[in-house]
């Protein structure tokens, strides 16, 4: 074999081995994109629930309707908790950019208070519901609107858990770019729950209450 033909064949090799490797991608780019990928899935689990409300919310079986059993202002009350908490979270995602680390978890602390208020106003609700006879199991309405509004609170509660856990990862570790990382995650998951809550607030409370 020449000279020629084995620094051919090392070229190869190299043009073989460069092109396995595949392009360069930032570091955290899988993490952000899988977590789009979740985010669209869990889009799917809401648009079903969303599809049954809209299918079984007018089946009341005799019981009560949505103007029964839904009170407005305390409706309005829990939205406002949650739309504070995506501002507050937006507070933190900018202290972050500061690379102020202190503020970061003061935001993110305010944030969890005004979670924790809307699941508390939701647990007040359903409990209210539930000893008025109006639980679940009472219609298919009822069935269908604790599967919907249970759902998006059951994501809440884990929000605010994945807030705990980052607070004491911002205290141990500080702004890592692995705590950033989590952080962007946790803002699309926080927005996002907002944004289905909107959806709920709207489609099940304001046009339930007009039919």
């Amino acid at each position: 074999m020449t000279d020629t033909t084995l620094m051919h064949g090392t070229e190869t090799d190299r043009r073989v081995f460069h092109v396995a490797e595949g392009p360069d991608h930032p570091p955290g780019h899988s993490t952000l994109l899988g977590f789009w990928i979740y985010l669209m899935s869990d889009s799917l689990i809401f648009a079903m629930l969303f599809a049954t409300f809209g299918v079984l919310g007018a089946n009341y079986a005799a019981g009560p309707t949505p103007a029964d059993v839904f009170e407005l202002p305390l409706v309005a009350v829990n939205t406002a908790m949650l739309l504070f908490s995506s501002i507050t979270y937006g507070f933190a995602i900018l202290a972050m950019q500061d690379d102020d680390n202190q503020r970061t978890q003061k935001w993110l602390m305010v944030t969890a208070a005004f979670g924790a208020a809307f699941v508390c106003i939701e647990l007040y609700e359903f409990g209210s519901l539930i000893a008025e006879g109006a639980g679940p199991q009472r219609s298919a309405f009822l069935s269908s609107f604790f599967a919907l509004v249970g759902t998006h609170g059951l994501h809440v509660t884990s929000g605010l858990v994945w807030i705990a856990v980052m607070v004491v990862q911002l205290r141990k570790h500080g702004l890592i770019e692995a705590n950033r990382r989590r952080l962007l995650c946790l803002s699309m998951f926080w927005h996002f729950l907002d944004v289905v809550w909107i959806g709920v607030f709207t489609f099940v409370y304001l046009l339930g209450v007009m039919r």
